[in-house]
């Protein structure tokens, strides 16, 4: 099986421009290619991992990843999938970004002897002349096209912001500066990216008479692509400081009964006959295959020893209700009231819900439980004195956990 076979077999790949020269370079390692991260927070998350896990898969067969990041584009906002306008950020907020997303990446790519580039867009974005811009590039984008791109649509009837308007030419112009300055001829992106990308592809030829080319792969979880990476109480980072390694072996230890082949398929680096095999799973050994898919990936992301930790702790929650290897959430001196903690503010506190008001109607609806006892009582109090050394178990719903302790 060639690599670009590989791809399709995996299910990763959604549509692409000339296939058979896309396939040559891909299967003989001759593929330069790039994929953006905005940085659009402190960290990447889970809605990240695909594309990271692409690279590695190309890179491990001799193509050549640029890791671009959007220190220019993310001055702007891709309007991709968004129903308003992005927040602006400061410079020094997109820089602090960019320094973690590059240390996170690490972990992924290797980018020692050049096997691989990590390059930000700001380097030339930032310099160029607006009048330039317009005279250079603006002949060769029909804005009639532009305005029928997805990444547009759905945005019109709440309006469009010029300043977003232009995000197009401007990941446009990154494949171009990027072909010049790297010998990029490949881009990558998700569904929500084609438009912006063929908008990349057109301009090379037109202004060059090159070649170039671009893919895009699927979402993970096509179908619940915009909710990638969120729960009831946020994100899931690939930060363990913000997402912690048992939480994020539980999401995906938590992924549905219908999608857990098809992550497996797509991001674990499990040999295909393996995952084939797995697919005529059914019934309770789909929670075997949760629990191979949840190590797989927590060691992809914190390495094997957090996995192996993250797992154990996960069977002795489930089968004896232990606290062993939980995240853990410490109760200060601030949180106590004379002595007693309400149950609301724990709630809170252990970022189990997202806010005070959602935390009652958890109460309310019988879905929190303390050390395995269900409190519906939203005045509920825990006395300071009452929490052991070793904590307590807070539970809301089925799935999500702390072990709760007290500083002394």
């Amino acid at each position: 099986m060639t690599v670009y076979e590989e791809l399709q077999a995996r299910g990763l790949i959604a549509q692409v421009t000339d296939e058979e020269e896309i396939k040559e370079l891909i299967n003989h390692g001759k593929a330069v290619f790039y994929i953006g991260f905005d940085p659009t927070a402190d960290s990447l998350h889970v809605g990240h991992f695909m594309a990271l896990c692409l690279m590695k898969r190309l890179q491990m067969a001799g193509n050549k990843p640029i890791a671009l990041l959007g220190g220019g584009t993310g001055m702007i906002g891709d309007p991709s999938g968004r129903t308003d306008m992005r927040q602006m950020m400061t410079p020094e907020t997109i820089a602090h970004n960019c320094e973690c997303f590059k240390k996170q990446m690490s972990r992924f790519i290797d980018f020692s002897d050049g096997k691989a580039l990590m390059v930000n867009n700001a380097d030339w974005l930032m310099d160029l002349n607006y009048v330039d811009v317009l005279r250079e590039i603006g002949p060769h984008f029909s804005v009639n096209w532009m305005l029928r791109a997805e990444c547009y649509k759905q945005r019109m009837e709440k309006g469009l912001s010029f300043l977003e308007f232009n995000y197009m030419i401007m990941q446009s112009y990154d494949f171009y500066a990027l072909y010049q300055k790297y010998g990029c001829n490949m881009q990558f992106g998700g569904d929500d990216q084609w438009s912006n990308m063929l908008g990349g592809t057109e301009l090379i030829r037109r202004k060059l008479g090159a070649d170039a080319y671009a893919m895009t792969i699927t979402l993970l979880l096509n179908s619940e692509g915009k909710k990638m990476g969120k729960t009831q109480s946020g994100a899931v980072w690939l930060d363990p400081n913000k997402t912690s390694p048992f939480d994020f072996y539980q999401y995906w230890r938590n992924v549905g009964d219908a999608d857990v082949l098809k992550c497996i398929r797509m991001l674990t680096f499990l040999p295909l006959e393996q995952v084939r095999e797995m697919e005529k799973w059914e019934g309770s050994q789909l929670n075997q295959a949760k629990e191979i898919l949840a190590y797989e990936l927590t060691a992809l992301v914190h390495g094997e020893e957090e996995a192996k930790k993250a797992q154990e702790g996960a069977r002795s929650l489930f089968g004896s209700g232990s606290a062993q290897d939980m995240p853990t959430t410490e109760l200060t001196e601030d949180d106590f009231k004379e002595g007693k903690v309400d149950l609301i503010t724990m709630l809170c506190k252990a970022e189990l819900v997202p806010s005070r008001s959602e935390a009652r109607r958890a109460i309310e609806q019988g879905g929190v439980s303390i050390d395995g006892e269900k409190i519906m009582d939203i005045h509920h109090q825990v006395e300071r004195a009452s929490i052991p050394a070793q904590g307590l178990v807070l539970k809301r719903g089925k799935k999500k956990f702390r072990k709760i302790i007290a500083r002394v």
